[in-house]
């Protein structure tokens, strides 16, 4: 797979883009995950300090239930410190 598929998008709350991620939507037919069923679609996070990095591949199915709980309030830091202390 190119590590470099056209469509690379940062969050527009990155104050100047340097320190976080981008993620892109590539050919899942284009991409060797394993132990995985990539599907047809797949989703590629990278670290945008470090373009050349091999990035994180998530199917589609992953990338949905990521998103579910960024909406549900599932990554909140509360959340996950409340989780830390038991």
């Amino acid at each position: 797979m190119s590590t470099n598929p056209s469509g690379w998008h940062k969050s527009s709350y990155s104050a100047n883009g340097a320190n976080c991620v981008e993620v892109a939507a590539a050919s899942g037919h284009e991409v060797v995950v394993e132990n995985k069923e990539a599907g047809d679609v797949v989703f590629v996070v990278r670290d945008s300090k470090n373009p050349e990095a091999a990035p994180l591949v998530f199917t589609r199915a992953e990338w949905d239930a990521f998103v579910e709980g960024v909406k549900d309030g599932e990554f909140d830091a509360e959340r996950l410190l409340a989780a830390l202390v038991g």
